[in-house]
């Protein structure tokens, strides 16, 4: 472990990040403790953005230090290392109508750093499209991303047709973006609503036993 690059990534050093991680790399260290060093920091960061200390600026920045550190290390991992420690599926995407990506994006990166398999479907997804990914992957949790009021009826078209496509008993869905609550997700009949990128790890890490 090292706390170095954990406290690069947590205080938001990208340069320093991406330096350490070179570093590391040139004198041995695994790919896999790098991408560990990452979770950790991340949840530093999660933390810190519960606390009301960072914001979303934060979160996108950690997001693309991410990127360029994945970047560094990719070459470094053998197939076998790559297959590690993915503790579950998550199927997400931005509703039909509806073509807001930021939030969701923060979401994607959020999980796929905690140890999650994410197939993005991308925004404005048309219902059979979320049926037919749920169908071939089988997450065990599915995420429906929306802005706008008028995404509240695609997610709940959405959460009909998975529920009439017979798939409903195996997925946990989440619903989340703007003005989602409490009432959204019971009208969309989902299982639970996502505040923010922490909260939709939080729920996906419950779900699936692994918190």
């Amino acid at each position: 472990m090292s706390e170095q690059l954990i406290n690069a990534i947590a205080d938001m050093d990208e340069e320093g990040a991406l330096a350490l991680t070179k570093e590391l790399l040139a004198g041995g260290a695994t790919p896999t403790s790098i991408l560990d060093d990452c979770r950790t920091a991340m949840e530093i960061v999660g933390k810190r953005f519960e606390a009301g200390e960072y914001f979303i600026p934060e979160l996108i920045l950690a997001g693309e230090m991410l990127k360029g550190i994945s970047a560094e290390v990719k070459p470094y991992m053998t197939s076998a290392q790559a297959e590690v420690k993915k503790l579950g599926k998550v199927v997400i995407g931005t509703v039909k109508g509806d073509i807001h990506d930021i939030g969701k994006d923060i979401v994607v990166f959020m999980l796929d750093v905690n140890g999650f398999d994410v197939t993005d479907l991308g925004i404005d997804v048309p219902v059979q499209t979320f049926v037919e990914k749920i169908a071939e992957v089988k997450p065990q949790v599915v995420a429906l991303s929306g802005f706008l009021t008028l995404a509240f009826d695609s997610m709940k078209e959405t959460v009909a047709a998975i529920k009439a496509a017979g798939l409903r008993d195996q997925v946990k869905i989440m619903v989340g973006g703007g003005t989602v609550d409490e009432q959204v997700c019971r009208y969309a009949g989902a299982d639970a609503f996502g505040a923010d990128a922490m909260a939709a790890v939080s729920l996906a890490k419950g779900w699936i036993g692994a918190n």
